[in-house]
C-alpha cells in the first residue's frame, strides 16, 4: 500500500498511519449497510480483504484487531451507529472476529504473490470470504443456537452473490491501485 524502496524498513509511524487509515475505511464500509434479519450486508468484507491484500498478514490482522478494539471501547464503528460489546457477542460476532482471520489468510496469500494476478487475487479473497462466512455461520449455528439449517439460511445464502461481486471488485481494484502506486515511483 505504502511503497518501500530497497533497503527501507517499515517504521512504527508508517504502521500506525496505515492502521488508522484501515480502521477508518472499515468504519466507513460498515455504514454502507443493507439491513437483513440477523446480520446486515455491508462493504466491510471487501475492505477487510483489500486491507489484507494491501497490508500483508501482520499489519492486516493488526488493523482488524484495532478495529474490533475501537468498537469494543464504544466507538460507533460497526454497522449502524453502533459500538460497544453488543455486536461482539450478538449475531454479528462470528463475522467480526472472522475479519481477523480473513485479513491474515488474504494477506498471507498476497505476500506469496497471489496479489499479482486478478485470478489469484480473486481466489485469495474467496478464501478470506470463506473464512468470514464460516466464522459467522459457526457462531450463528452453535454460539447463538440457531441450528445448521437456520444459520445457513440467514448467515450464508444472502451473502453468496455479494461475496462473488466483492471478490471481483477487489481483485480488479487492487492491481489497478498497485500500478498507480508503482507509476509514482
Amino acid at each position: 500500500m505504502w511503497p518501500t524502496w530497497p533497503g527501507e524498513t517499515v517504521g512504527a509511524v508508517r504502521a500506525i498511519v496505515l492502521v488508522v487509515l484501515g480502521t477508518f475505511l472499515m468504519t466507513l464500509s460498515a455504514k454502507v449497510s443493507l439491513p437483513l434479519p440477523y446480520v446486515p450486508m455491508t462493504l466491510q468484507t471487501l475492505v477487510v480483504l483489500m486491507i489484507g491484500a494491501a497490508y500483508g498478514w501482520r499489519l492486516g490482522s493488526a488493523t482488524m484487531i484495532a478495529y474490533l478494539a475501537e468498537g469494543a471501547l464504544g466507538a460507533p464503528v460497526f454497522a449502524g451507529p453502533v459500538g460497544g460489546i453488543a455486536p461482539l457477542v450478538g449475531p454479528t460476532a462470528g463475522y467480526l472476529f472472522g475479519f481477523i482471520a480473513a485479513a491474515f489468510v488474504t494477506g498471507w496469500l498476497a505476500e506469496r504473490g497471489w496479489d499479482r494476478s486478478v485470478m489469484l487475487l480473486f481466489a485469495a479473497m474467496a478464501a478470506g470470504h470463506l473464512v468470514i462466512l464460516a466464522a459467522g455461520f459457526g457462531w450463528l449455528a452453535f454460539g447463538l443456537g440457531l441450528g445448521l439449517a437456520k444459520a445457513w439460511q440467514v448467515g450464508i445464502v444472502p451473502f453468496i452473490a455479494a461475496s462473488l461481486v466483492k471478490n471481483a471488485l477487489g481483485a480488479t481494484l487492487m492491481p489497478a491501485a498497485r500500478r498507480l502506486i508503482e507509476r509514482r515511483r
